[in-house]
C-alpha cells in the first residue's frame, strides 16, 4: 500500500529501492558500479541525507551534489533512464505532496546535471563549480 513520505525510514525505502534498480539496470549499472565500486553503503547514506534535507527539510546533507558527477560518462539518455527509474520507484511506494516534490526535484536535478556536464565537456578548461 502506498503511503506519504514522512520519515527518514521512508527516505531510506525510496533511496535503497531506487539504487537497487540502478545497480541492475542495463544502461546505468556499469557506470554506477564502476564509479562507486565497494562504497555503496557510504553512497546510500549520503543519498539518505540528501533526500532527507530536500524532502523532510531536516538539514543533514551538506555539500555540493554536482561536483562528484561532473566527469561521469553520461549522456541525455542516461539521465532519462535515471529519471524513469526514479519516478517508477516513487510511484511504487509513495503518494502525496512529498512524492510529487521528489519527482519534481529529481527531474530538476537530472536536467541541471545534464546541462552542466555538457557545458563542462564543451569548456574543459573551465573550473568545475
Amino acid at each position: 500500500m502506498k503511503k506519504e513520505i514522512e520519515t527518514i525510514e521512508d527516505i531510506k525505502t525510496l533511496v535503497n529501492s531506487f539504487y537497487d534498480k540502478v545497480r541492475e539496470d542495463e544502461l546505468l549499472a556499469d557506470i554506477f558500479n564502476t564509479v562507486i565500486q565497494n562504497r555503496w553503503p557510504e553512497h546510500l547514506e549520503k543519498m539518505h541525507r540528501f533526500w532527507q534535507t530536500v524532502l523532510l527539510e531536516e538539514h543533514t546533507y551538506f555539500g555540493s551534489p554536482f561536483v562528484p558527477h561532473a566527469k561521469l560518462p553520461v549522456e541525455k539518455q542516461h539521465f532519462e533512464r535515471w529519471l524513469n527509474l526514479f519516478y517508477e520507484t516513487v510511484d511504487e511506494y509513495f503518494t502525496g505532496e512529498l512524492a510529487e516534490k521528489a519527482k519534481w526535484q529529481g527531474e530538476r536535478m537530472a536536467q541541471m546535471f545534464n546541462m552542466k556536464i555538457e557545458h563542462y565537456r564543451n569548456h574543459p578548461t573551465q573550473k568545475i563549480l
